[in-house]
């Protein structure tokens, strides 16, 4: 079976709990921190939104700067609502899947790195930067999210078995 077969059916299943958390935001509380040295819940939530977009450019390209010299630093515009939000997620998530689909057996071996300021932070295969990179990231931002919704008493979405707030799938 080809490597892009064997996750699909995980990423399918972080993207549709990802997209459950985000739900959950609520528009007044874009500009909330729980601490003074925290993302806001906007920064936050657009982060984890923008993340799936790494998927295109692991396959597409074989490294990314987010700092390139001379250039300024990448910085994502924060989303407004979570409607606008909720945009952009899924249009990450399509060209995601369009990505993961496309992607060959010898895509999935290639190496990818990521810089800044044209200094390597790491290089790894491109297995390696889908699970740790682009997965587990997204994972840990989501479980980070899932706390900022407990403190503003937001239910908060079952995700691996059942949350306080829900018993149940």
């Amino acid at each position: 079976m080809p490597i892009s077969q064997t996750i699909l059916p995980e990423f399918e299943h972080e993207m549709a709990n990802t997209r459950k958390t985000l739900e959950r935001i609520p528009d007044d509380k874009f500009a909330w921190k729980p601490h003074e040295k925290s993302s806001s819940l906007g920064g936050l939530a657009t982060h984890l939104a923008n993340i799936p977009s790494w998927t295109k450019n692991t396959f597409a390209q074989d490294e990314l700067d987010v700092a390139p010299p001379g250039q300024p630093p990448y910085r994502l515009e924060e989303k407004k609502s979570t409607a606008e939000l909720l945009a952009a997620f899924d249009e990450n998530v399509a060209s995601a899947r369009a990505a993961l689909e496309s992607a060959t057996d010898e895509d999935w071996q290639g190496k990818w790195s990521l810089l800044m300021g044209g200094k390597t932070i790491f290089t790894l295969p491109r297995t390696a930067v889908m699970r740790g990179f682009v997965m587990n990231h997204l994972i840990h931002h989501r479980a980070q999210l899932g706390v900022y919704l407990r403190l503003l008493d937001v239910p908060v979405p079952s995700i691996y078995g059942p949350s306080a707030d829900e018993g149940g799938f």
